[in-house]
């Protein structure tokens, strides 16, 4: 906003036409205006700031009206506002106030009206006066005095050779003296100066005018002692109280000599061929000292660079050095020097004294020979140890574990010797002597001591063997001796006795065990078989047993469940039925509407099924496959869960798109219908075939079957009470040409026998089986349809569980006429 501006003739001719003015609004004709006067008000300003200059415009008689505000510098007019006028124009300056002055009248926030000056100039310093004209009220005069304060610059500091100091004095040598001068220039009023440190006022210098514009203040320190160090000392200049005093600060630097060195590690030994560290310390130094290590006057390199402390108080120096025997009795020395000052060099020293971890030997009893020493004989070692200092403790160990004085058990353990009463073959193994000072443990190396003691089997349970009809059998017989057995002796117990077998049916290999390949020819070849191991010893006491039974296909799992359905995923379990005497791995299938669309095998019934889709309605099927064929089938049916999707629809729908609508759902529905038709048909005709069963001995598979399942199957109702157990037919026959049953779909992991061959044995081969992947079975018609004709379970409407079914079994028995067969 631009002021308008006119020359003091003109504002006196138009003051003249107002005081005409105001004669005509009131004022008798030949009456005076009387002027208020009033004292002075003092006002201060700090050059370059702001000047706040009041003037009350307040009328005695409030229905009167402000005219005209006049400010007048030492009575010349300067400033003017006329209230009759509205805008800008209202407002006028002169060229002194430069467009630096603004008239800020009253109103509701402010009572008092004022001219604010900015920045404040020196010239400014006068005598103000500010005219009030009313329309019916006299006129007022209001008296200001502007004192304009003139800072003073910033202070500087010099030091004895009057050179400035900036930020850092020094360094000084400790113990000599300092004086610094604290030097400021101009300020109106003269400025006053004062010393600080720390807050405190050290010295002040109180103003004088003596026209030099110039201020000098001194600080003397007669004597720089170690807590002037890096002392923080302010120089202040004020002569205001409206702005923060003018400072500088200067630090205080110092040279301090090293007041204790010492090593560290001097009260640690230290050990003869191990890498030492020795720490050595100097304190006080400033800057921080120089570390020297010396052997005998020899300086000795020290490891990596010195460390100081944050503070630089302290200083480290490292020295890494592997020590030898000769060096035992020898001086080191640590020495803290100066850079910059002489004769104060600190030095500490440390007589070596050499400490070794013991070393130990461990020595079997001179009398004793350790190739013959049997169950039964008493065994000393003797633990020779050397150490400095003397070991306190002697320890024992067997096998790794820390062995303890039993003298029930014939274990006498001493500082020196160890004793064995009457030693077995749990004893036998790794002895060592561990002893222990000062410095560690010193181990000694470890001394085998062999027991020698007759064979004993390796697993005490006896286990089940599989063997098939005119196939081979291989059984293994593992037994712990010392020494390895050389002669191994193998027995078959059956019904018609016991039986020694041929050595050349067995054969014994490099790590001491023998194997027996046995191939059954008939029900008499199967019974309970015996290995017993000879070594120098004698031969084994207790054999090792298996039983060997008729190698048959699996039962199939059962109490099949599945756990945390998914949208898209299934995790199932299920119990294991016999194995059949060999091993046996556990498949799974999800078919949907005759699809396979996932598939798994494990070696035990744990499946976890991925990618299965959301709201599935889906058949499970479980089998288990050996490698004499595969098992009959558990089904189960679950529903994965749905997710749920937004679709979003339009709002009008023209009726050529509702007849196409209605046409495609006429078309899915007729698709729907024939395929659940076709479904339907197809399960009808597979309820005609069923799957047929490898033949083995019925009596022994009966006996050993029945046992399993009594431990692992819960009471069954009896089968015509079963809503899901499928009845013979009249055309079942039993017939001795039967056809393979049919072998599991394709996984890469079953590999199917040749069509045609009956008793050769099913190989299963162990790949990788991705359950994402569905593979579809690559099976005879006949073989799919009979793959699921007694395994599809059915489940019950009302009660929504599983029913059992019954076990279809076809068995030959070899002592009984060619021409019968039995059928459970």
């Amino acid at each position: 906003m631009e002021c308008s501006r006119a020359s003091p003739t003109r504002v006196l001719s138009l003051w003249t036409l107002l005081l005409g003015s105001i004669n005509i609004a009131g004022l008798r004709p030949g009456s005076s205006v009387r002027a208020e006067s009033l004292d002075a008000i003092k006002v201060s300003a700090v050059s370059g700031g702001d000047a706040v200059l009041p003037c009350d415009t307040r009328s005695p008689q409030p229905p009167d009206a402000l005219l005209l505000v006049v400010w007048y510098k030492n009575d010349v007019p300067i400033y003017s506002y006329d209230g009759r006028v509205k805008g800008p124009s209202a407002h006028w300056a002169d060229d002194v106030l430069a467009g630096r002055a603004r008239w800020n009248p009253s109103n509701s926030h402010s009572s008092s009206s004022s001219l604010r000056i900015r920045d404040v100039l020196a010239t400014d310093r006068a005598l103000y006066r500010c005219r009030v004209d009313f329309k019916v009220s006299p006129t007022r005069n209001h008296k200001i005095v502007l004192d304009v304060i003139e800072l003073p610059e910033k202070p500087k500091i010099f030091d004895e050779l009057d050179k400035e100091v900036v930020g850092v004095a020094g360094p000084y040598i400790e113990d000599t003296s300092l004086k610094l001068t604290c030097v400021v220039s101009g300020g109106k009023p003269m400025p006053r100066l004062r010393w600080w440190r720390d807050d405190k006022v050290i010295a002040t210098l109180e103003p004088i005018d003596d026209g030099s514009r110039l201020s000098l203040l001194e600080l003397r320190i007669p004597k720089l002692t170690r807590e002037y160090y890096e002392a923080v000392y302010t120089c202040t200049a004020d002569n205001t109280m409206q702005v923060p005093p003018l400072r500088v600060n200067v630090q205080i630097q110092l040279y301090l000599r090293p007041l204790l060195v010492e090593i560290l590690a001097r009260e640690q030994p230290i050990s003869v061929g191990v890498e030492a560290e020795l720490a050595c310390r100097a304190v006080g130094a400033r800057p921080p000292a120089i570390i020297t290590w010396l052997l005998d006057d020899k300086q000795m390199i020290a490891t990596g660079v010195q460390k100081n402390s944050e503070d630089k108080n302290e200083t480290v120096s490292f020295l890494r050095w592997t020590p030898r025997m000769e060096h035992d009795g020898r001086v080191i020395t640590c020495r803290a020097s100066h850079m910059k000052l002489e004769h104060t060099t600190l030095e500490t020293t440390m007589t070596l004294n050499l400490h070794y971890v013991p070393i130990v030997v461990l020595q079997l009893g001179s009398k004793l020979n350790p190739n013959d020493i049997e169950e039964g004989d008493d065994v000393y070692f003797e633990c020779v140890v050397r150490a400095n200092p003397p070991a306190y403790k002697v320890v024992w160990e067997h096998n790794g574990q820390l062995m303890t004085h039993n003298q029930r058990a014939g274990v006498i353990a001493g500082s020196a010797h160890l004793a064995l009463q009457g030693v077995s073959r749990e004893q036998a193994g790794k002895y060592a002597c561990t002893a222990s000072n000062v410095e560690g443990d010193g181990r000694s190396q470890s001394v085998i001591l062999q027991v020698i003691y007759k064979p004993v089997c390796t697993n005490t349970m006896t286990a089940i063997v599989g063997a098939a009809f005119n196939e081979a059998a291989k059984v293994t017989c593992e037994v712990d001796a010392f020494p390895p057995p050389k002669n191994f002796q193998w027995t078959l117990n059956n019904s018609l006795g016991t039986v020694e077998l041929e050595p050349g049916k067995f054969t014994i290999d490099s790590a001491g065990r023998s194997i027996l390949t046995y191939i059954p020819t008939t029900e008499a070849d199967y019974g309970s078989l015996a290995c017993r191991a000879t070594n120098l010893a004698g031969q084994q006491i207790n054999p090792c047993r298996y039983t060997l039974l008729p190698a048959v296909r699996p039962d199939p799992p059962f109490n099949c469940t599945a756990q945390n359905l998914t949208d898209d995923s299934a995790e199932l379990r299920c119990l294991p039925g016999y194995d059949g005497g060999l091993h046996t791995i556990y498949f799974v299938e999800a078919w949907e509407a005759g699809t396979l669309i996932a598939n798994a095998s494990t070696p035990t019934p744990i499946w976890k099924l991925r990618g299965l889709g959301s709201g599935k309605a889906l058949k499970l099927i479980f089998y288990a496959h050996n490698a004499r064929g595969r098992s009959e089938v558990t089904t189960l049916r679950v529903h994965t869960l749905s997710r749920l999707a937004l679709h979003t629809e339009a709002k009008t729908i023209n009726s050529g798109s509702m007849d196409a609508s209605w046409a495609l759902g006429i078309v899915a529905g007729t698709g729907g219908t024939l395929a659940a038709v076709a479904v339907i048909a197809l399960l009808a005709r597979r309820r005609h075939h069923r799957p047929l069963q490898y033949e083995a001995p019925i009596q022994t598979v009966k006996a050993y079957k029945g046992t399993i399942q009594s431990n692992n199957h819960s009471p069954m109702q009896p089968d015509d009470k079963n809503p899901d157990v499928v009845p013979l037919g009249k055309d079942y026959n039993c017939t001795r040409d039967l056809e393979r049953p049919p072998e599991p779909p394709p996984y890469g992991g079953v590999v199917s026998p040749p069509v045609g061959s009956s008793r050769s044995t099913h190989s299963l081969q162990q790949h990788e089986v991705r359950s994402n992947t569905p593979h579809t079975p690559n099976t005879p018609a006949s073989d799919a349809q009979s793959i699921g004709t007694l395994a599809e379970d059915r489940r019950s409407v009302t009660s929504g569980t599983l029913s059992r079914r019954r076990e279809v079994v076809t068995t030959r028995t070899p002592l009984l006429a060619n021409a019968r067969e039995s059928c459970v």
